[in-house]
């Protein structure tokens, strides 16, 4: 067998060679279905998923000289001017370097354009630390503060830890010298109080490793206040929030460390990180549909397949008897489908700046287009020995198959970090709710406070759209606010989760008196809303479902009347979304959409209207059900009418009726 491996090498590397076309999505050669009954994904897969992406990127590079630059899609990313135009090139190079590194560690001769990648690499690693080339990045000024340039030295830290046979031993001494002096000045400086401090311990412990003399004080400082960003369940906070960076970043940066560092350098710090690191397989698989689908939630989701990497690193922990390891290949490698063979995720060769296709509402403006390349650390698994049971488990659906049943619903309730986690059998889908707390007036990067965020709720079958200046919203409250301009909710206080319901508290953001308790009740094929406006003025506000992208064909809309409630259904052809209102709206509305959804330039969403001006009601109770079924099923009556006997009682809580199941009582 020994001797085959460079031969299979070899015929990889010249199958590296055939460049896709511009659009081209990915294809599964030669799928195993025996192994992976689900996706036919093997490692090979995944080696060939590596080499997709990157020979997209070398496709801009002609010469060892040719910068990873590619480009710019318009918008909010930068670059915005010339001098930011060093960083995107650093950005380009230590993010496609995610990608190469773990390539290169079985392929050190690896071609592609007949450029040799590891020789691209060193050549331009040189670069950085030419005062005379343009991709040059001068050293941290003395007083200089935390920047993106911290944040790419810190990546290929990472890259040259894991590979410095390829990266980093070839160097000529004076290269090495120069390039610790430049490195080390962002490393041995101020950060983030977020993720970021793994920027400067991946920078200090890789130094640390090579015998340079590095600020050992301020390495354990950033390590033990790391750690301290821990909540439970394997939820760390990300100053404040809680999105895929709690398992990308410290999750994934605490393990490769340990793995690659920590456990040889300081064992009882390391111990912490991978102790913290084995929670997350109790929790975080729920997060992911029954076929193996990403819900859109948080910043920076440009980085898609980012989210899988603490799967195959569950390969790394010493205690493996209690992982499902063919669920949580099935998980990773159905998101690397999700993305890699949807026909709008290239675009020039390069991933968009979106979730399909390119989309500017979740787009942060310290991305370039370089910066969708830190999806590459899902590939870094591609470190994980070949007969590790993450790649020889066969795949397997894991609580989808052995835990959950239809016509039912689950939630998995995170007590540390107040997080909901629910799955819905019925049509495999996933949810989240959590953390959002952020006024855009202190939201200088503008992204925390939106939709990003902001949402009542996300949902892996329901990708968020964005809201639109005439109020059309989707799963969120808008207010009209009192300049006149339609105003999300943002700022949820979480109360309790309790027996089945979620409770938050919401106050709009430009008015601390018009304020809600929100309570949400997550059922079988959908949720019951039974909120409670505790306003002290009228109020003139839309309520949206989830919305759908107009795919193959045209949205169909249908009303119907069910025990004298009226039901407005779309269908897009793949799922159907159906509303209810139960109690305080005026009427419903089906609003077409454009531009304001991650999938298609056209949408339809249902919004509840009401207008306490000229409509005042009875009852500060707005009870909605927000309702699904995958298209081509029927409704029936009990579908869309599954609860009974709503009704205000003592104190102004609601009870009901859940048919077929137990009374409910939400109580305030």
């Amino acid at each position: 067998m020994g001797r085959l491996l460079p031969i299979l090498f070899f015929v990889s590397s010249l199958y590296a060679q055939e460049q896709p076309k511009n659009g081209q999505v990915f294809k599964i050669k030669n799928p195993d279905y025996e192994l992976s009954p689900y996706t036919g994904m093997t490692k090979q897969h995944w080696k060939d998923a590596a080499m997709y992406l990157l020979q997209g990127a070398f496709s801009y590079i002609n010469t060892l000289d040719d910068p990873m630059k590619f480009p710019k899609q318009p918008g909010k990313s930068y670059p915005m001017n010339d001098g930011q135009v060093p960083t995107e090139k650093l950005e380009g190079l230590c993010r496609t370097l995610f990608v190469a590194a773990p390539l290169l560690k079985k392929q050190p001769n690896l071609v592609i354009k007949n450029i040799n990648v590891a020789e691209y690499y060193r050549y331009q690693i040189g670069k950085l630390i030419d005062s005379e080339s343009e991709s040059y990045i001068v050293p941290r000024a003395k007083n200089g503060g935390p920047s993106q340039n911290l944040v790419e030295f810190g990546a290929l830290a990472i890259s040259m830890l894991i590979a410095p046979e390829i990266l980093w031993e070839p160097l000529p001494q004076s290269q090495k010298d120069a390039l610790a002096k430049t490195m080390i000045s962002y490393g041995d400086g101020p950060t983030v109080d977020s993720n970021w401090k793994f920027f400067n311990i991946f920078v200090l412990s890789f130094f640390k490793e090579q015998g340079y003399s590095v600020n050992e004080k301020l390495l354990v400082e950033y390590l033990e206040k790391s750690l301290t960003h821990y909540r439970g369940q394997g939820w760390y906070n990300d100053s404040p929030a809680y999105d895929y960076y709690s398992m990308w970043a410290f999750q994934m940066y605490g393990m490769v460390w340990s793995e690659y560092f920590g456990n040889k350098h300081y064992p009882e710090i390391s111990q912490k990180f991978k102790n913290n690191f084995s929670d997350l397989k109790y929790n975080y698989p729920y997060l992911f549909s029954e076929d193996g689908k990403m819900i859109m939630y948080g910043r920076s989701i440009s980085y898609r397949i980012g989210s899988i990497i603490p799967f195959p690193l569950m390969g790394f922990e010493e205690n493996k008897k209690d992982i499902n390891f063919g669920w949580m290949r099935r998980i990773s490698s159905g998101v690397i489908k999700q993305f890699f063979t949807h026909p709008d995720f290239m675009k020039d060769h390069v991933p968009t700046l979106g979730f399909y296709r390119a989309f500017e509402p979740a787009v942060q403006n310290y991305s370039c287009r370089g910066s969708v390349y830190w999806m590459g650390k899902a590939l870094l698994g591609l470190l994980v020995p070949d007969d590790n049971p993450f790649w020889t488990a066969k795949e397997n659906n894991g609580a989808w198959d052995t835990e959950f049943e239809k016509d039912q619903v689950y939630n998995n309730y995170q007590v540390a970090s107040e997080i909901l986690i629910t799955d819905y059998p019925n049509i495999g889908a996933s949810e989240i709710r959590a953390w959002c707390h952020e006024k855009v007036k202190d939201d200088w990067q503008k992204f925390r406070s939106t939709e990003n965020y902001n949402r009542l709720s996300y949902n892996s079958a329901f990708p968020w759209q964005a809201d639109g200046e005439n109020g059309e919203v989707a799963m969120n409250y808008v207010i009209k606010n009192k300049n006149n301009t339609w105003e999300a909710f943002r700022l949820y206080t979480f109360k309790k989760f309790e027996n089945g319901i979620y409770y938050r508290d919401i106050v709009l953001e430009s008015d601390e008196h018009i304020k809600f308790r929100l309570t949400d009740i997550p059922l079988t094929n959908g949720i019951l809303r039974v909120d409670k406006n505790e306003s002290d003025k009228p109020v003139d506000m839309r309520l949206g479902h989830y919305a759908l992208p107009k795919l193959d064909k045209e949205i169909v809309t249908t009303k119907r009347n069910v025990k004298n409630y009226d039901v407005t259904i779309i269908d897009n052809g793949k799922y159907q979304l159906a509303m209810v209102p139960l109690m305080g709206w005026d009427n419903t509305e089906v609003v077409s959409t454009e531009n304001l959804h991650p999938e298609s330039t056209e949408s339809k969403v249902i919004n509840l209207v009401k207008d306490e001006s000229s409509n005042p009601s009875k009852s500060k109770i707005y009870a909605t059900l927000m309702l699904w079924k995958k298209s081509g099923q029927q409704w029936t009556n009990k579908e869309l009418m599954p609860i009974k006997n709503l009704k205000v009682i003592n104190n102004g809580d609601i009870s009901f009726k859940i048919k077929g199941s137990e009374n409910k009582t939400v109580s305030y």
